[in-house]
């Protein structure tokens, strides 16, 4: 008979495998493209730690869940695994998706390491149980208004949804810009139709259009109804949560979606495990890696170095995260207590403000960093 593996994640002796729970948006809602990068990202580190011998023998299974951009569905996966044993729950690229998933985690015990998603408020308060690889929102989005700044765009509109995530990152940039002679305008992309956001762009006197909204829908309309009105052709498009990173983007939307500055988090030149490690995510995907691959790679290599040093039990998991040191593909990897931020957070992944060059969109231009 067959033992299932315990539900405290403590180690066994029997030679079974070092299980990990892996959340991935791969369905819509979801943002799927994203979700496959993460996915390749995990997996690919995976194999990696398994060919050099899995952990102290073992070898390393990830247990995947599909989130679907659904909370409660993210949720919900936690406590199956959780329930199967896994030694640590990994991923997500949601930042709504990802607070439901740390808030369950931190109630059960089982440490989670949150891939991708920015929210600063991952948990309602601090806990030791969650750490985060993403730069958190308020971090990476004054990088981002400075850059609106520097180009001279201080008449900001939003256009947004309802969520926690988009109204959080409107409060980083209206408290930013505010005191450097910026405005921000919110816009309500679900109640305006893009002609009629075209024509509240006019009344604004706005100089830029942020697009804090879903993909394709209704961002991709957006776009082109800016883009095809004559009044807004000096109008800068923007998508700091980074929309245009992925290849459906520009598949879509050709040239109208070339110079759309957006967020990106990596280094302005990869060291050498970067470049080793994009070529093998290149191979498998397909085309270039994303940042949310380099993302789902780290992941893997953090948990592995500390279930090598630290085991496979889930308190011991948690209480490492101060204690980590890896080099990751990005740069070295530590967590710490960050002011605001209520989980151990690696402060801070390289930032970009990113486009795609209206000349050559398949080519991205680092238009500021911080």
């Amino acid at each position: 008979m067959n033992t299932p593996p315990s539900p405290s994640g403590a180690e066994q002796a029997d030679g079974s495998s070092v299980r990990l729970g892996a959340l991935v948006p791969l369905t819509r809602p979801g943002w799927v493209e994203a979700g496959r990068h993460l996915l390749a990202g995990l997996e690919l580190a995976v194999r990696e730690v398994n060919d050099a011998g899995g952990i102290d023998g073992r070898p390393l299974e990830l247990a995947v869940r599909d989130t679907a951009a659904d909370p409660e569905r993210a949720a919900a996966a936690v406590d199956e695994l959780a329930a199967l044993g896994v030694a640590a729950v990994a991923g997500e690229y949601h930042s709504v998706v990802a607070r439901a998933a740390a808030a369950r985690a931190d109630a059960l015990g089982v440490p989670f390491l949150c891939s991708s998603a920015v929210l600063d408020a991952l948990t309602e308060e601090p806990t030791e149980w969650v750490a985060r690889l993403a730069p958190a929102q308020s971090h990476g989005w004054r990088i981002y208004a400075d850059f609106l700044l520097g180009a001279g765009r201080r008449r900001i509109a939003v256009a947004a949804q309802p969520s926690v995530y988009w109204a959080s990152g409107t409060r980083v940039l209206q408290d930013h810009l505010a005191p450097r002679g910026g405005t921000v305008v919110e816009l309500d992309a679900n109640a305006l139709t893009p002609e009629a956001l075209c024509d509240a762009l006019v009344d604004h006197g706005a100089t830029a259009l942020l697009l804090l909204v879903g993909h394709p829908e209704p961002a991709v309309p957006i776009v082109r109804a800016v883009r095809g009105d004559r009044r807004l052709a000096e109008i800068l498009i923007g998508a700091p949560a980074g929309q245009p990173e992925f290849a459906e983007w520009a598949e879509v939307l050709g040239e109208d979606g070339a110079g759309v500055p957006f967020l990106r988090y990596l280094p302005e030149h990869l060291g050498p495990l970067g470049e080793r490690v994009g070529k093998d995510l290149r191979e498998r995907l397909g085309e270039a890696p994303s940042f949310v691959a380099f993302e789902g790679w780290d992941t893997v290599a953090v948990l592995a170095d500390v279930l090598r040093s630290h085991g496979t039990d889930r308190a011991a998991i948690a209480e490492s995260w101060p204690r980590v040191a890896v080099e990751g593909t990005r740069g070295p990897i530590r967590f710490s207590r960050t002011p605001g931020i209520s989980v151990r957070q690696w402060a801070w992944t390289p930032v970009q403000v990113v486009d795609r060059d209206p000349a050559e969109p398949d080519r991205f231009r680092i238009l500021h960093a911080g």
